[in-house]
């Protein structure tokens, strides 16, 4: 059979995938044949199929080599006139490309020259014959059929034309030595800061560790500095403090809140259903929390606290308590004043002295193991802080005095139905207060039991107008300026008129009468008093008040004390010039008044009333208080006239005074009826008072009384007899002898 060119269109199909098994032997000129080179009878030439079986031996091994690189095996290209092998094109990473497509072998027994690349480990070009061997192939590449017209589809599929996409490069890899330098400085700073911060515990952090585990492990018990006591200036207990217990409870504890209210009520003194809302659970407000304490009972005995102990009943908690006694009960307890559940004065002398009287606390530390070991740790960490007991006071006051001038108070207040009442017993020579008895009073065990105008000391916070008793200032006055002499008189009349008020004398004299200062004195004058004060003038009456002590506090030291008020001359208007000389348009208090005629009584020297006599140091060193104040208002002589004079009060026929005479004793004093000032305005009812002194000849002590009464209460009639009464005690207290010498007989008026 006569050779076919394999380019013709008949034969494409039949040699379009030719391989090494359909490989034909090579011609010289590079043209391909049939098996049998010839037509199908002919033989085949033995030489040529010798060599054919050489090409195809040198051709499996090349295969062989390129498969030991790890590239795909190589296939034979079609015939074309000569054996060609179709071998993949070289991508960069092998050397390069070549053409794009495949390169073929067409000359026997010589492979195409290849080009030699970087990946060979040469990198040198390809050599003249290698490129004279790829302009071959690509021409005979250029003749083979298009895969599309292979395929039928009728239209051209040259490779050639087709661009290939270069290869993805390949992922970059990463630096090992890089990375471990990173990993070792990382780690590096880790073990560094781990470091250090061992170090600060160990150095810096370390005590403040020891201390706060310590501080969990410590258990705190305050130790109660006593109280100072209160003594009366005979060193007779008027208040102190001793031990006691306190009961509390932790609702959470409690397993029967019923049933325990029940057993405590009897200990306690309390009803069962005042307790039982005290042992049931509760909430705290603020936060929320289980409420864990509740207070039951402060200041209980101790063989009480003892019963409540041994009852050992869950949630109830009993442990040591102070407790503030009053042996008296209520003796002084307007003055005294009393304290809080935590021994906190809250008034009178306790609350203006508490930091002297309260001492300073103590504390117990000790180191306790946790859960049932929850005792003290033999040689554990102990620390103790001694208590300072609190210093004591001494006062003026004798208990002795104080209870009988409370007493006959109360009589007296309950038999003309006072509203209040207040008597002061002061020492004339020294101004100290014997006595300071206030109506009603209180139980200091339980002040909250009592009303609040009860819990006041009516001496020093009560501010009334004094009515008459103001009249012993204005004559003091004007015997020390000269204006009247002790036996000069005044014409009256029964009344007189200052500004748009007329002012009457309850004992009325016809006009024109001259009375003598004794005779306006027993009955009380207020024309005759009004008269005088004229001739002394407001600046003179006001001087000499402010001189006495008026308008401003006595500085005795009881907490609430009043100055009560005065009016300068400045602020008088026409009716003051009658109203305020006979103890009206003024405000004062029981205290000031009875200083004022201890004035009087000691010769004309005022004497800042006082009630500290010493202090005891817990160490019992004494310390007396600085030296009260005292300055000179009227001469000695005008003040044993003037005592004189108001004898008459108590000794003339039909005086105001005469229920305040003492048998035995020469009594010097006035009556005075006024007003109570509440907000600088006067209420309803009237304030009877007596002032006076004994013996007169040489007084001793001064006794001031003042009652409220609802209605009309003249002083000789509501408080003289309390005046006489306290007096007389107080007199017979001190051994002070009666007076041997009478009284004089009186002229009262002409």
């Amino acid at each position: 059979m006569a050779r076919r060119d394999t380019d013709e269109p008949e034969d494409r199909g039949r040699y379009r995938r030719g391989g090494i098994g359909d490989a034909r032997a090579f011609t010289p000129r590079g043209r391909t044949t049939r098996d049998g080179g010839s037509s199908a009878g002919s033989e085949p030439d033995p030489q040529a199929e010798a060599e054919l079986q050489r090409r195809r031996a040198e051709l499996r091994m090349v295969r062989g080599g390129r498969a030991e690189e790890g590239r795909p095996p190589q296939r034979l290209g079609r015939v074309t006139g000569a054996p060609s092998i179709r071998r993949p094109r070289r991508s960069d990473a092998d050397g390069g490309d070549i053409d794009g497509g495949y390169f073929d072998v067409d000359e026997p027994g010589r492979e195409a020259p290849r080009r030699r690349t970087a990946a060979a480990g040469r990198g040198r070009p390809a050599a003249r014959g290698d490129r004279e061997f790829i302009g071959r192939t690509q021409a005979a590449r250029a003749r083979e059929p298009r895969r599309g017209e292979r395929a039928g589809r009728g239209r051209p599929q040259d490779r050639r034309q087709r661009p290939v996409a270069p290869p993805p490069d390949p992922p970059k890899m990463g630096e090992p030595r890089r990375r471990l330098r990173l990993a070792t400085a990382v780690a590096l700073l880790l073990f560094a800061a781990i470091g250090v911060r061992l170090v600060q515990f160990q150095l810096a952090d370390a005590p403040a560790f020891a201390a706060q585990g310590l501080e969990d492990r410590l258990d705190k018990i305050v130790l109660p500095a006593a109280r100072g006591a209160i003594y009366d200036r005979t060193g007779e207990v008027l208040a102190k403090s001793v031990e006691a217990r306190f009961v509390a409870v932790d609702p959470e504890l409690v397993k029967d809140p019923r049933t325990t209210a029940a057993v405590l009520a009897p200990l306690l003194g309390k009803a069962p259903s005042e307790l039982e809302p005290l042992l049931q659970k509760g909430k705290q407000e603020v936060s929320g929390a289980p409420i864990r304490f509740r207070w039951l009972l402060r200041g209980l005995s101790v063989a009480d606290a003892e019963q409540v102990r041994a009852l050992d009943l869950d949630g109830i908690i009993v442990k040591r308590d102070e407790r503030r006694d009053m042996p008296g009960d209520d003796l002084a307890a307007n003055l005294i004043g009393f304290t809080g559940t935590d021994l906190n004065g809250l008034a009178g002398i306790e609350a203006r002295y508490d930091q002297l009287l309260r001492g300073r606390n103590g504390e117990l530390q000790y180191e306790t193991g946790n859960g049932d070991l929850n005792k003290p740790i033999p040689g554990g960490y102990r620390r103790e802080t001694v208590a300072q007991p609190g210093s004591s006071l001494m006062l003026t006051i004798d208990r002795d005095v104080q209870w009988q001038a409370q007493h006959i108070l109360f009589e007296s207040m309950q038999k003309v139905k006072a509203v209040w009442g207040a008597a002061v017993v002061l020492d004339a020579r020294t101004g100290e207060v014997v006595a300071q008895a206030t109506y009603p009073t209180f139980n200091p065990a339980n002040p909250g039991a009592a009303k609040p105008e009860a819990l006041a000391d009516n001496a020093t916070s009560v501010v009334v107008d004094p009515g008459s008793v103001h009249k012993a200032i204005v004559l003091s006055a004007a015997l020390q300026e000269g204006v009247v002499e002790p036996d000069s008189t005044v014409k009256i009349g029964p009344s007189i008129k200052k500004g748009d008020q007329v002012y009457w004398d309850t004992h009325q004299f016809p006009e024109g009468t001259k009375i003598t200062l004794p005779g306006l004195m027993a009955f009380s004058s207020n024309v005759a008093t009004i008269k005088i004060a004229d001739k002394l003038g407001a600046e003179k009456l006001y001087e000499y008040q402010k001189l006495f002590g008026l308008g401003q506090p006595t500085g005795i030291g009881v907490p609430g004390e009043s100055s009560g008020q005065l009016q300068a001359p400045a602020d008088w208007s026409g009716t003051s010039h009658g109203s305020i000389p006979i103890g009206h348009e003024m405000a004062v208090t029981p205290l000031q008044m009875a200083a004022a005629y201890a004035a009087i009584a000691n010769d004309g020297t005022w004497v800042q009333p006082h009630l500290i006599k010493q202090t005891i140091a817990p160490d019992g060193k004494v310390t007396e208080p600085a030296p009260p104040k005292s300055h000179r208002v009227i001469s000695a002589e005008n003040a044993a006239a003037l005592r004189e004079i108001m004898e008459a009060v108590t000794t003339v026929d039909q005086a105001t005074g005469r229920s305040a005479a003492l048998a035995g004793y020469r009594i010097s004093g006035k009556t005075g009826t006024g007003s109570q000032v509440v907000n600088g305005k006067y209420v309803k009812g009237e304030v009877g008072s007596f002032i006076g002194m004994a013996p007169a000849e040489n007084p001793r002590y001064v006794v001031a009384v003042f009652v409220k009464t609802p209605g009309v209460g003249a002083g000789g009639k509501v408080a003289g007899p309390a005046f006489r009464d306290i007096m007389a005690y107080t007199l017979r207290h001190f051994k002070v002898l009666p007076s041997t010498v009478k009284s004089p007989s009186f002229v009262t008026h002409y």
